[in-house]
């Protein structure tokens, strides 16, 4: 089993006189965060082929708490842009970033979701899904492979243990 940081938290928060509350249940609500990501089943283009790839078994994001894409954006709480973002889609993607509770984060997926891609001097496109939403990760490729996937996956979930109090007090290392 690994070590999750809450012994040291225990000891460290001692020598703080009392501090233990925040910095262990920031802890448990972070790591059931991250065990339990459900992002919404949402595809723009051809970077949609490969999140049903890393979806399937060779790659496997079941692991990571992920197996479920929801259909509807109240249950999740993850999502992840992939492909091409026109003008005419942008309210939409907007609309269900809207829609998802808190606490949400996004993965913005491939060159055109990123950027624009290779579709940058059309004027129907987006110059970056991050002008309509917040993005958490960026994930470069066109497409990119699912072990892409798996790594923006995973930096995602680095970035969720380390929010909240404990993270700042140095708690979670």
């Amino acid at each position: 089993m690994n070590d999750t940081g809450l012994i040291s938290t225990v000891l460290a928060a001692r020598e703080r006189e009392g501090l233990i509350l925040f910095s262990t249940i920031d802890q448990i609500f972070n790591w059931a965060r991250l065990s339990s990501l459900w992002p919404v089943t949402s595809g723009l283009a051809c970077c949609a082929i490969e999140m049903m790839a890393t979806a399937m078994a060779h790659h496997d994001v079941a692991r990571f708490g992920m197996e479920i894409f929801r259909a509807s954006p109240r249950q999740a709480d993850l999502m992840f842009v992939a492909g091409t973002v026109t003008k005419r889609m942008a309210p939409r993607v907007k609309k269900l970033y809207e829609m998802m509770p808190d606490p949400k984060w996004v993965i913005s997926v491939g060159s055109c979701a990123n950027t624009g891609g290779p579709y940058i001097e059309s004027y129907c496109v987006l110059k970056g899904v991050d002008l309509i939403i917040p993005v958490d990760v960026y994930i470069p490729g066109c497409p990119p492979r699912p072990e892409a996937w798996i790594y923006g996956i995973i930096q995602l979930r680095e970035k969720i243990k380390n929010q909240g109090y404990g993270a700042k007090w140095g708690l979670n290392k």
